[in-house]
């Protein structure tokens, strides 16, 4: 009979096999030289360490609020270590494929995923980000304005979850292990997702999240397995298609992943430690923090 500290064990090895996988290729790309475009920054010991601190963090976050971590690895990479802004959107995009597998499949061994609304936000999802990755070839140089824009979009989630975490509102009426079916509106809110995927580069969960909990009465803990699930898909063609336009740093994008890897894993196994209102305030600051760095963005106002 198998043991429990076994059974733990093996769940760990698929995500063990992907990350010994990324380690592989991303020496292979470095040593190489392939991993660096013209004008990019060169992936050495000290730039590594970092690109992978980075990753591991957006893994983190990302295991426990539902995000694939490009919010936090593109402003890192653009605005700290000079990639150029296309090129940091399609490269943290690249890396989300990484994070959401190795966080899709935690959430999935642990139960804290639909897969009904997996599903359908996935396939629909596709195709709004074959529309949103044409789109971004033709847009590049309004990506701020629509950082704006999104940026203006996410005080509403962000001051709303911060506001009931901190116990000033309304919590949802319900926790389970399943997103109330509402097939219709997922398909349109799953192509809309996959649009703004292909477009701005952030993989989707930081408006997948938000719109499963308010729009369809999501439990909170499902809402973030079901949310990094989702990308998996959404990740792999978006980041696919950018990698083809040549708009991702091959190398950079590697070492990010193998950090995101691990953070998500961990993110995820830590996650029904924390209450739904201690999500959902984390949750908001954190969207808090987003929207602000965008609208300065666009306003010619650093902040870190």
């Amino acid at each position: 009979m198998e043991t429990t500290s076994e059974g733990s064990w093996r769940k760990y090895i698929p995500t063990a096999i992907l990350l010994a996988v990324i380690v592989a290729a991303a020496a292979v790309a470095i040593s190489s030289g392939s991993a660096v475009g013209d004008g990019l920054p060169a992936v050495t010991a000290t730039t590594g360490t970092a690109l992978a601190i980075i990753g591991l963090a957006a893994g983190f976050l990302g295991g426990i609020i539902g995000t694939g971590g490009c919010s936090v690895m593109l402003p890192a990479i653009h605005f700290w270590m000079g990639y150029p802004a296309p090129i940091a959107v399609g490269t943290t995009l690249f890396a989300v494929i990484f994070t959401a597998v190795s966080g899709g499949y935690a959430h999935l061994v642990r139960k804290n995923l639909d897969m009904r609304a997996t599903t359908i936000l996935g396939v629909s999802g596709i195709l709004g980000v074959l529309v949103g990755s044409w789109l971004f070839t033709l847009l590049t140089a309004h990506v701020a304005l629509l950082g704006l824009i999104l940026g203006l979009a996410f005080l509403w989630p962000a001051l709303r979850m911060s506001r009931e975490g901190l116990g000033l509102g309304a919590m949802p009426k319900r926790e389970g292990d399943s997103i109330p079916e509402h097939r219709a509106g997922m398909t349109v809110f799953g192509a809309v997702i996959g649009l703004l995927t292909g477009i701005v580069g952030l993989g989707g969960g930081y408006a997948l999240v938000p719109g499963l909990i308010y729009l369809f009465g999501a439990p909170v803990y499902i809402t973030m397995g079901t949310s990094l699930a989702t990308m998996i898909p959404l990740a792999i063609v978006g980041g696919g298609i950018k990698l083809a336009q040549g708009y991702v740093a091959l190398g950079a994008g590697l070492v990010l992943a193998a950090g995101t890897v691990v953070g998500a894993q961990i993110g995820a196994a830590v996650i029904k430690k924390f209450k739904p209102n201690t999500l959902k305030l984390i949750f908001g600051l954190y969207f808090l923090y987003v929207s602000v760095k965008f609208i300065t963005s666009y306003l010619g106002i650093m902040v870190w």
